[in-house]
C-alpha cells in the first residue's frame, strides 16, 4: 500500500464541489487515512510549495492556494500516488483526458481544483506538512 497527499483547491471548495471530489476519490478504491479542511495563511501557502519559489508563477499560485478553504486529505491504495495523478488528470485542464477530476471541474491551468504528490518523497514530505504528529488510520 501507498500513501499520498490530495488536496482540493480553493476553486473547488468555492464552487462547491469537495464532495463530488471526495466520492470520486472513494469510487476509484482510495482509503481516506486523513481528512481536514484548512484555509491556508499566505505563508503556508508558501512553505507547502517551497519547491516552486523563484518560479514565475509562485505569487500567484500562493495567493491562489491562500485565498479559501481547501481540503487536504491522505489517500492511501495500492500505487496511489499514480492512481491519484491518473484521476486528477492534466495539470492544464485542456490537456486533461475525459473523465478526469481537472477536465471535468477545473477552470485554468492554475485554478485545476486538486493537487497530488508526485512521488512517494515528495507525499512523505507533504503528508507531514498538513498531518504533523497525527496517527493516520
Amino acid at each position: 500500500m501507498e500513501r499520498t497527499l490530495a488536496i482540493v483547491k480553493p476553486d473547488a471548495v468555492e464552487r462547491r464541489l469537495a464532495g463530488q471530489i471526495i466520492q470520486r476519490i472513494e469510487d476509484a478504491g482510495f482509503e481516506i487515512r486523513a481528512m481536514r479542511r484548512i484555509h491556508l495563511s499566505k505563508r503556508q501557502a508558501e512553505g507547502f510549495y517551497a519547491v516552486h519559489r523563484g518560479r514565475p508563477f509562485f505569487p500567484s499560485l500562493t495567493d491562489f492556494m491562500a485565498s479559501g478553504p481547501t481540503v487536504v486529505l491522505v489517500l492511501e491504495a495500492p500505487d496511489a500516488i499514480s492512481k491519484w495523478r491518473t484521476l486528477m488528470g492534466a495539470t492544464d485542464p485542456a490537456k486533461a483526458e475525459a473523465g478526469t477530476l481537472r477536465k471535468e471541474f477545473a477552470q485554468s491551468i492554475e485554478r485545476n481544483a486538486t493537487h497530488g504528490s508526485d512521488a512517494p518523497e515528495t507525499a512523505a514530505v507533504e503528508i507531514g506538512y498538513f498531518f504533523a504528529g497525527i496517527d493516520l488510520i
